[in-house]
């Protein structure tokens, strides 16, 4: 790498971590602790690039990125921060920052990002990459819980960044408590649409006055957000599709959001979902992941859900690393949603001011024996209701029936007053019947005839089940 590289940041040690390496690798360095001698630096001097943290003690590193910008139109920033939030990423997308980075950073990966940087010097990124409206985005509600350092949610913030204000339809995946209809919520309140109104579609409320409501949304250029659109009927899906397509004519078209389980494609295979609706629904998916796929952020969310509790009047509470780790044993089967019900039950229990271990564990055991003992080495699969366990009684017999049913009185309970999404039966259904075919499949050695026959169906029928569910087969190797 060859250039004159810039950095602020107010932790010492991250500024000379970042000096060594970039002068190893042939660059010219200058660090400092203050925004206010780098934009002394920047315009007394020709640099090639600018990494600045977010909060630093005389401002606000994001803040300061349209000044640098105008002292050198063509100078690339890019931006490193401890608020790892959804706010943080559309705000340094929004002002034409060159790229994002949440600490704690891996050194290899700003390097690469550096090197990028570097090579595209001269080159100034086009103002329209800027999200109309993004000056407000600072403004925006911080209290969103959505947070997180895992590669999936920067990866995740960074395509909600790109895509505040396309007018491409956007179907957000996940399991339930995930963060879908907050990524919705997002994706409508930090956008240039914000001022107008959301509108909200789901099967529960599909009557001719939700579809009236929905239609006004044309007339307002606001957000109609259609939730579950697998678990209307074949009519409602086919009045939601003629509503879309009547939409994509209004004088103001809204923006249309949709929100699913983790798999849509399972529902398009499946006949649960119309083919032309999908299509309609789905000009970009993103996928939110399970709490469980990243579970270094249980701290920093736990953390993030507290201070959030005490803004809405609860006892203010501090977390320890002890008290944080209980959490990481957790399986959260509800995601999100029930680790924040779990924090404000913390917050407004706890004895003191911080939630000791023991109040934690007391809180999980309550929750039930969804525990893990150590890290997965690789994400479970995604599940609308947690796999059942079986449990035993005194006698060492096993009720898989109270098991099930034990499950899914959680998850009812995780929906409090709501009910959850239509297509139940199918869901539990799914849940049972992949473990109990790939059990067999491996019980049998991948003998899809002897599997068939130990399951009582038909191989054909086992067949379209493997590929339904996508369900890999292998078969023991033969040791000559």
């Amino acid at each position: 790498m060859d250039g004159t590289v810039l950095i602020a940041d107010d932790d010492r040690t991250i500024r000379t971590v970042l000096t060594k390496a970039l002068t190893r690798a042939g660059c010219r360095v200058h660090a400092t602790g203050s925004l206010a001698q780098l934009v002394r630096w920047v315009e007394e001097s020709r640099p090639d690039l600018v990494i600045t943290d977010v909060v630093m003690p005389d401002g606000n590193g994001i803040d300061l990125i349209p000044a640098l910008h105008r002292a050198r139109p063509d100078l690339p920033v890019i931006v490193i921060s401890a608020q790892n939030t959804i706010v943080t990423a559309v705000r340094a997308q929004g002002a034409n920052a060159f790229d994002y980075l949440p600490k704690p950073f891996d050194l290899p990966e700003l390097m690469a990002r550096a090197r990028a940087a570097l090579e595209r010097r001269g080159r100034a990124r086009p103002a329209a990459d800027a999200p109309a409206g993004s000056d407000e985005v600072a403004g925006a509600d911080p209290a969103m819980p959505l947070v997180g350092r895992a590669p999936s949610m920067q990866a995740l913030f960074r395509l909600v960044a790109r895509l505040l204000d396309a007018d491409l339809p956007v179907l957000i995946a996940g399991e339930a408590g995930s963060g879908r209809s907050t990524l919705a919520r997002s994706l409508h309140e930090l956008s240039a649409r914000r001022d107008a109104p959301l509108i909200r579609l789901s099967p529960a409320d599909s009557s001719e006055a939700a579809f009236a409501r929905a239609r006004a949304a044309g007339d307002s250029g606001g957000t109609l957000l259609v939730e579950d659109p697998a678990g209307f009927d074949a009519g409602g899906q086919a009045r939601l599709s003629a509503l879309l397509e009547a939409l994509a004519d209004a004088p103001q078209p809204p923006r249309v959001l949709s929100t699913m389980g983790p798999d849509p494609r399972a529902a398009l295979a499946e006949g649960r979902l119309r083919s032309d609706l999908y299509w309609r629904l789905a000009g970009a998916v993103l996928d939110v992941p399970a709490l469980r796929e990243r579970i270094d952020d249980i701290p920093a969310l736990a953390r993030h859900l507290l201070a959030r509790a005490a803004v809405q009047g609860l006892p203010k509470r501090g977390l320890g690393d002890d008290a944080a780790a209980a959490l990481r044993a957790h399986a959260f089967p509800g995601n999100v949603r029930e680790l924040e019900n779990m924090m404000s039950r913390l917050a407004l229990t706890a004895q003191g001011p911080e939630i000791t271990p023991a109040e934690v564990n007391a809180a999980l055991a309550e929750a039930g024996p969804q525990r893990r003992t150590t890290p997965a080495p690789h994400p479970a699969p995604r599940a609308a209701v947690a796999p059942p366990t079986a449990k035993t009684d005194q006698g060492g017999v096993t009720h898989l029936s109270e098991a099930v049913e034990a499950q899914l009185r959680r998850y009812f309970d995780l929906h409090g007053e709501d009910l959850p999404p239509a297509g139940l039966y199918d869901r539990v259904l799914a849940e049972i019947e992949r473990p109990l075919i790939e059990l067999t499949l491996a019980a049998t050695g991948g003998n899809q005839l002897r599997a068939a026959d130990l399951l009582g169906i038909n191989r054909n029928t086992l067949r379209k089940k493997v590929t339904t569910l996508n369900i890999g087969v292998t078969r023991p190797r033969r040791l000559m």
